[in-house]
């Protein structure tokens, strides 16, 4: 039995859609995106020795921020899928267009983001959590929400060479960016170098500027004249009012997708935040630590949304499911060796976030209090990794052919039907606790992952056709 198991990974390696072509599309953006869990994970480092209220107001204003950050991307960086399958389909000439719609999409949407400087105190007033994390909350959303039309630009950049399967450049970007992050988020928090002590305030500036390092980067790759003279990058630029709005009917319901996986996610926390100061720090950082496994893999999400998309457009639904097959192997062995790690040594991992800081007897004993409560939460993010990554492979699939409708859907109903309604009864019953809570949250992934592995099995995607230039399917 291992002779022949040996026997299939070995042929898969190097066949079409196999593990190599996989890992060489992915290992660059799962690079790239481990900078961005780096620059995330030192970010709630660095606050959580800053303050206690600090580390509790990070994350709640962060999934915010994405809330309607990602709403945004999913639609704007939706071009990455369009440009893979005008690649697909022999049409070069028609990805400088593509990638045009989407940088109008991100300057027009970077702008609406801005504007919610004047909204963000009512927004957190909303969760009701204490004056000195409401403080923190508004100053980093603020500071998020000005820089979002970097991050934006930055979605449509990149996908111009994740469309390709040229990933190299955007990891390259993405570490830049890391290394101009980490040292000026320490500067800016805690007033180091002759940089003044800002605080949570800081750790959101040192973010916009790391995404500025990102842009001109990408920029100076993208807009060459090599690129110029093969996918008119330049001359393409304008308003193409057919392409844009059928970019827009496929994006804006991954976009919505976006929206509710993060709606899913702040929901909780708000909940979390009832039940205390202590409760929310424990679970923030417990996020942070998931962080570590989730961003990875929204690289593979990528990846596997550009082959589909180049295999569709050449006419190839075959092709399509031999990578995402091959992805999906590839993310259960990372997730695998994850969870087991989270499940055998929660407690150093949460010790890294409480070491060091105010020796007084109170803090302390909050501080131990948090790291009790992270054991137990670990094992539950240890549970739900392997869900999770099932979940992320099919829906980047399923998006790469077009079924972002499909995908919406099942976010959407899925957050309130198996999320929403199940912890408000949990609250209404007087059962709503931290673990009750969270494994709530880990049915609701289990329940996403298992309808998005149906929908993907039964293959109403190989149907879907997004750009004129598209081969025509076999069964046409």
């Amino acid at each position: 039995m291992l002779s022949r198991m040996v026997a299939g990974v070995t042929a898969r390696w190097s066949a079409p859609g196999g593990y190599r072509e996989v890992l060489g599309v992915s290992l660059p953006l799962v690079a790239g995106m481990a900078s961005t869990t780096v620059m995330e994970f030192t970010d709630r480092l660095f606050l959580s020795h800053y303050s206690v209220e600090a580390i509790a107001a990070a994350t709640p204003a962060a999934v915010v921020h994405l809330l309607f950050l990602l709403t945004c991307m999913g639609i704007t960086g939706y071009a990455g899928v369009f440009i893979a399958q005008y690649i697909g389909s022999g049409a070069p000439h028609r990805v400088g267009v593509a990638l045009w719609q989407g940088l109008l999409m991100a300057f027009f949407f970077g702008a609406c983001l801005a504007l919610l400087w004047f909204a963000a105190p009512a927004i957190f007033a909303f969760a009701g959590h204490l004056p000195a994390v409401q403080a923190g909350e508004v100053a980093y959303f603020r500071m998020l929400a000005l820089g979002s039309v970097l991050a934006l630009g930055n979605s449509c950049l990149g996908g111009f060479f994740s469309g390709q399967g040229r990933t190299r450049p955007v990891m390259l970007a993405n570490f830049a960016a890391m290394a101009v992050h980490i040292p000026l988020d320490y500067a800016l928090i805690y007033g180091e170098w002759g940089l003044p002590e800002m605080g949570i305030e800081g750790a959101g500036l040192s973010m916009i500027l790391s995404w500025a390092v990102t842009s001109l980067l990408l920029g100076g790759m993208v807009f060459t004249r090599r690129n110029e003279r093969c996918f008119r990058v330049w001359s393409g630029r304008g308003f193409e009012r057919a392409l844009f709005l059928r970019m827009a009917r496929y994006g804006l319901p991954s976009g919505i997708n976006g929206f509710a996986e993060l709606f899913s996610v702040t929901w909780f926390v708000f909940l979390v935040g009832e039940l205390g100061e202590t409760a929310l720090a424990a679970t923030n950082i417990t996020f942070s630590i998931n962080m570590v496994a989730f961003l990875p893999m929204m690289g593979m999400n990528i990846a596997v949304g550009s082959m589909v998309g180049q295999a569709m457009g050449r006419g190839s639904p075959a092709g399509a499911e031999r990578v995402t097959a091959s992805t999906l192997h590839v993310a259960m062995a990372w997730m695998l060796g994850l969870s087991l790690f989270f499940f055998l040594t929660p407690g150093p991992l949460y010790d890294l976030f409480l070491s060091g800081g105010a020796q007084d007897p109170a803090v302390l004993a909050q501080k131990a209090e948090i790291r009790a409560m992270g054991v137990v939460l670990l094992r539950f993010v240890a549970v739900y990794c392997l869900l999770d990554a099932v979940t992320i492979v099919y829906t980047g699939a399923l998006k790469g052919a077009g079924d972002t409708w499909f995908v919406m859907w099942n976010m959407l109903l899925g957050c309130l039907v198996w999320l929403v309604l199940p912890t408000l009864a949990l609250r209404a019953s007087g059962l709503m606790t931290l673990n009750t809570l969270w494994a709530a949250f880990t049915a609701f992934i289990l329940l996403l992952a298992v309808v998005s592995w149906l929908r993907f099995r039964r293959g109403a995607w190989k149907r879907l056709r997004l750009v004129e230039t598209a081969h025509r399917l076999p069964d046409a």
